[in-house]
């Protein structure tokens, strides 16, 4: 069967990256459906203070236990969202909504809540996981369905937890981190800005913005060649790229990027893709979803700024082309976050 579904997205993405389809819809959402409710393997980001804190990945967060890890989890259920939102009648419709009502009831989101409310705990997950967890809030508020926005109403408190944690902690975070994985500072900025513009929340916004030009404003020739390192899943310099088009305006953006990344502005511009030696290693695999970062960064700068930047069309569509296939049923490393990747870099190819 794998092997039939990696024929089907060779073929769909050999010529650009295309719109997406309902069968490439129906096969992306297959991956979060088969794991969103599948509880092991699992790897629990969690502190012990004592041994009665030893508790199955599903009591722990009945919510988002699923996929392996609590992030994957939620951006999991992003993806199902996102694809229901988009084809009305994409198939298992009713069980995914289930699947969805199930997880994000009040009463496990309560127990969600419970444990981040633990004194320990309050770093959990931070930020990328919060990231995520906004992204999907806003995926529900923004879906007009009743079933959606009972989910939205449920999962609010806990992303109410989530805004207060990065108002707090921001100021506290003297310098960005700059790798390719989860902790990186600008990806963990992108969604939260999203979330602020979408509720209007003007605290939130004047937080991020704050705080991401204190950080960022000053950087200068991001170092391009030193992408990737061996695990990155995420672009180091086109993240805070994404994050400082968000917070800046147009014209003051355009002259940071100048200074920033003045190769982008070239014609001549090429990167090459990242390349995954073994697809079964779960921190190998990674590379997959850089490629899908650039992708999505360079189709949201080609979509706001198309005269200076359309050049990187071609760059952002092999990127994405070349690791579509690779998102298939088979190898768990990959199919429980991956699905996730290449439906943001299709969100933002618009």
């Amino acid at each position: 069967m794998k092997y039939l579904l990696y024929i089907l997205l060779c073929v769909s993405s050999s010529v650009g990256a295309q719109e997406l389809t309902l069968e490439q819809a129906q096969h992306l959402a297959s991956l979060p459906l088969k794991c969103l409710q599948q509880e092991y393997p699992n790897k629990l980001g969690q502190m012990l203070l004592d041994s009665t804190e030893i508790q199955s990945p599903k009591k722990l967060h009945p919510t988002f236990y699923g996929c392996f890890d609590w992030h994957s989890s939620v951006h999991g259920h992003w993806s199902l969202v996102f694809l229901l939102k988009r084809f009305p009648n994409l198939p298992n419709r009713t069980l995914i909504i289930q699947k969805l009502q199930t997880n994000l009831s009040k009463a496990n989101i309560q127990v969600e809540i419970d444990y981040l409310n633990k004194k320990h705990e309050k770093s959990f997950e931070r930020m990328y996981g919060w990231n995520w967890l906004l992204k999907l809030q806003l995926e529900l508020e923004a879906y007009n369905e009743p079933f959606a926005q009972e989910l939205a109403q449920n999962l609010k408190p806990l992303s109410d937890i989530i805004i207060e944690r990065y108002i707090e902690f921001l100021p506290k975070l003297l310098y960005p981190v700059r790798v390719g994985t989860h902790t990186n500072t600008a990806f963990g900025l992108t969604f939260a800005w999203d979330y602020a513009v979408h509720s209007k929340n003007q605290r939130f916004q004047q937080s991020i913005r704050d705080n991401a030009v204190r950080m960022f404003a000053k950087d200068e020739n991001c170092p391009f060649t030193w992408e990737p390192s061996g695990t990155d899943f995420l672009s180091p310099c086109l993240e805070e790229m994404a994050l400082m088009q968000r917070v800046l305006p147009e014209g003051d953006f355009l002259i940071w990027l100048k200074k920033f990344a003045p190769q982008l502005f070239s014609k001549k511009f090429t990167w090459e893709v990242a390349r995954v030696s073994d697809r079964t290693d779960g921190h190998l695999v990674h590379l997959d979803g850089l490629n899908f970062s650039r992708a999505w960064n360079f189709y949201r700068l080609i979509n706001q700024y198309p005269k200076p930047f359309a050049h990187l069309k071609p760059l952002a569509d092999f990127h994405f082309n070349f690791s579509l296939p690779a998102v298939v049923d088979g190898n768990y490393e990959g199919e429980h976050w991956l699905a996730s990747f290449a439906l943001h870099a299709f969100e933002e190819k618009k």
